[in-house]
């Protein structure tokens, strides 16, 4: 594959389209068998998923709500929605926080705490069978060294790309 110093200005060829398709068909893929998976032994979302490993890694299991939606990239609008399925579901309680009136306080409840640690040894599997026995370890090591090169240049990009 062809690199100029001007790829930002050049559209991709038609191998590196090839390539980017195949990589985005295939995280899906692997992103849908892993939602149906955790669903069928779970019972659970991989959404809820990111919520409930989020709070059980927090202090006291608990967070803000704009601190969660941080944590696992959602819009906060995304995460209330999310947040009030779960909550009616009895995985999570909200609650108004005691030190800002501002913001709420996303908390893991005695039945998330449950659910999180019944379903994590099937996501583990999941992530094994889907992912990892894919791979050998050379194919892992050089895959961390591609995703690790893919997030420095998001945030490299990021960076070109705030208001002054």
């Amino acid at each position: 594959m062809e690199h100029s110093s001007e790829t930002g200005r050049r559209s991709p060829t038609a191998d590196e389209l090839a390539i980017w398709r195949s990589y985005v068909e295939t995280s899906e893929e692997i992103r849908q068998a892993m939602a149906a998976g955790l669903q069928a032994t779970s019972g659970i979302s991989p959404g809820d998923y990111a919520v409930l490993l989020a709070l059980s890694e927090a202090d006291e299991n608990r967070l803000r709500s704009s601190a969660l939606a941080e944590g696992i990239g959602w819009e906060r609008s995304r995460l209330s929605h999310h947040l009030g399925r779960m909550e009616s579901r009895g995985l999570i309680c909200r609650k108004k926080s005691d030190n800002d009136s501002r913001g709420a306080v996303v908390e893991l409840n005695d039945e998330g705490a449950r659910i999180f640690r019944a379903s994590s040894a099937p996501h583990l599997r999941l992530i094994r069978q889907l992912f990892i026995e894919a791979l050998t370890p050379e194919d892992l090591e050089e895959l961390d060294r591609i995703v690790g090169k893919l997030r420095q240049h998001l945030k490299e990009e990021a960076g070109l790309e705030a208001p002054s």
